[in-house]
């Protein structure tokens, strides 16, 4: 399945097999977009497919195998509906006949461990609905809602929406301005843009167009250059720019071509703030300086891409980092959202790409198994900069915001 590519909210529809998990996704979105059949384990890897929900906007369906599969193929198929829960900011647990046992009990504490909201549906209602006890049992033991339905009458689907925009978090789809907490009503954010092997031909890279996006959705005005233009736009500027965000690949062109007193920092670090666990990654960034000889560095990408000859996660980082720290380290890169080659607890660092075409919730739980293990993660943005000596100023703008709202609280 591939996980990284719908930066959508993402809804996880989980079950022992054969219970109408399919047929619920094709009944939700109106069209037959899952196999359905009568013979338990029919779905082998999760299924995705986009459907819109008025008020959310598009979302991503995710159509499990059932938790209760069985033989060597069966464990695999659990493994990979498991691996769907670190994507997933919604789960819709299906039952049917009543039946509510260990498999669920173990579902819901997934749920509860990575913070997903979930609901219950009884499903085949139109055979059996849900019974009092169980009802009042689910209720009790674990506050969820339980909805009655059956994909043959389709009744209750609205109830079954309002419950997911009732539970879906805001975050999911309702993204914060990346820098409009930095600029104000006319303010010039002055972009550092390098066309190198890297840059798409005749378009900028995806967090380059969402700061200018953000720039203008925010009544600011952006200024576009690349580095070697720098110096003549600095000279000439009239007003000075209330923010400069540069490429990392450039961050030292750049700090020593900006004035101190203009606020600097970087693409990849306003996406770490805005999807990714920017507090554990300040805390992990200052580790770099502690690496020893041997130590095993895992880089994260969020997409799959064509690796260039100078690339920024395979190539430069680790050749900066190595420069920086003088030791010999080891370095794995996984892509996307697949399975580490080992356990986390092998690796003495973790360093997270910015995550453009993820969700701050598949950056979130991409991350978890580290910071649960006291693995320092740090992000591409605050990594470089830390290495060439400027990570102080180019976190600088965001930790006064933040010592601002302490002030005022």
């Amino acid at each position: 399945m591939s996980k990284g590519k719908d930066a959508k909210p993402h809804i996880g529809i989980f079950g022992r097999r054969n219970n109408g998990k399919s047929s619920l996704i094709n009944a939700l979105a109106g069209q037959e977009i899952a196999i359905v059949s009568d013979h338990a384990g029919t779905t082998t890897d999760p299924v995705k497919k986009s459907m819109e929900i008025a008020g959310i906007g598009p979302v991503i369906l995710i159509d499990t195998a059932g938790i209760d599969d069985i033989g060597d193929l069966g464990k695999k198929r659990i493994h990979k509906t498991k691996e769907a829960l670190k994507t997933v900011d919604l789960a819709i647990l299906v039952i049917t006949s009543n039946s509510f046992g260990d498999f669920e009990t173990d579902l819901i504490n997934d749920f509860n461990e990575y913070a997903i909201p979930y609901f219950i549906l009884h499903n085949k209602s139109d055979l059996e609905v849900i019974s009092d006890a169980l009802n009042k049992y689910i209720y009790n033991n674990f506050k969820a809602t339980v909805i009655n339905f059956s994909s043959i009458n389709k009744d209750n689907t609205e109830e079954i929406i309002k419950e997911i925009k009732k539970l879906m978090p805001e975050t999911a789809y309702r993204s914060q301005s990346l820098i409009g907490d930095l600029i104000s009503y006319g303010d010039t954010v002055l972009l550092i843009t390098p066309i190198d092997i890297e840059a798409p031909e005749g378009r900028l890279i995806l967090p380059q167009v969402q700061v200018i996006r953000d720039v203008l959705d925010n009544d600011g005005i952006a200024v576009v250059c690349k580095e070697r233009e720098v110096d003549t736009y600095i000279r000439k500027m009239n007003p000075k720019p209330k923010l400069v965000v540069t490429d990392s690949q450039v961050f030292l062109k750049a700090d020593a071509s900006v004035p101190k007193d203009i606020p600097l920092t970087s693409f990849s670090i306003i996406l770490a703030r805005q999807k990714g666990d920017f507090n554990n990654y300040l805390k992990g960034t200052p580790h770099l300086s502690k690496l020893k000889d041997g130590d095993r560095i895992l880089i994260l990408e969020s997409c799959t891409h064509h690796v260039s000859c100078d690339d920024i996660g395979r190539m430069k980082i680790p050749r900066w980092l190595t420069n920086y720290s003088g030791r010999m380290l080891e370095y794995e890169v996984v892509t996307g959202l697949n399975t580490l080659p080992r356990n986390i607890k092998e690796y003495a660092m973790v360093i997270q790409c910015g995550g453009c075409v993820l969700t701050r919730k598949q950056v979130i739980n991409r991350l978890k198994p580290a910071v649960d293990a006291g693995i320092p993660v740090t992000n591409y943005g605050m990594a470089i900069a830390f290495v060439h000596g400027i990570y102080d100023r180019a976190v600088a703008p965001f930790l006064q915001l933040e010592n601002n709202k302490t002030d005022y609280l």
